[in-house]
């Protein structure tokens, strides 16, 4: 998928490479979090009950429990997914915010309808949007108002969402607002607004003696 494109859809799935499981207990400047965003922590139990939504939703979505692994193998990235996810809202919001972009209550229920309309109903849409991009249908209307918010944005900038003046805006205010990853999910490059995994050299000694241990 070409870069750009790939992180467009970074808004509406959050879809990125996986990344090791590092042995870090948590940030030593922010213990508890899993990141920090500005003055707003998103602490690991946060990031765990996100987690937990969509794993409802999914086991609720599927028949029996070999759909069940299906859908847990398709999503096998979901913590670092959900977390790069909950940190692109915060740095989008704010980006939206110094654009002076506002989003109503009555346009995220008009958009809502609209998909609902192509979708054949709430179901098939909460469906799609769990199914498609990990999104619980508890948390749908939320993202509407996310996907509202990057539309207009795009337009007051004379732009789209997968043009480098877009993505210039939220790089901004990725830079404006900090944002501190516990090193357990990687690192966060502002300048490419995504969650990178981060270079800790101990990761991969440790990994190679406890495969050694073990041979």
């Amino acid at each position: 998928m070409h870069r750009r494109r790939r992180r467009t859809a970074l808004l509406l799935s959050a879809a990125i490479a996986a990344a090791p499981l590092l042995t870090a207990c948590g940030s030593d400047a922010h213990p508890g979090a899993a990141a920090v965003v500005g003055d707003q922590r998103i602490t690991v139990a946060q990031l765990e009950n996100r987690v937990k939504e969509v794993r409802t939703a999914q086991r609720a979505a599927v028949k029996g429990d070999a759909q069940y692994a299906q859908a847990i193998a398709r999503t096998g990235t979901l913590t670092r997914d959900t977390l790069h996810g909950m940190v692109l809202d915060q740095v989008l919001h704010r980006a939206a915010e110094d654009a002076g972009v506002t989003v109503s209550r009555r346009e995220v229920q008009q958009m809502r309808a609209g998909l609902e309309q192509q979708a054949g109903g709430a179901q098939g849409l909460e469906a799609a949007w769990l199914q498609q991009y990990g999104i619980p249908p508890q948390r749908l209307d939320e993202n509407l108002r996310l996907q509202l918010e990057a539309q207009k944005l795009a337009t007051q900038l004379g732009t789209n969402t997968s043009q480098p003046a877009f993505w210039n805006a939220l790089s901004k205010a990725s830079k404006a607002l900090g944002v501190d990853l516990n090193p357990r999910y990687g690192a966060w490059d502002a300048q490419k607004v995504a969650r990178v995994d981060a270079k800790t050299p101990w990761v991969r000694e440790i990994t190679t003696a406890q495969t050694q241990q073990t041979t």
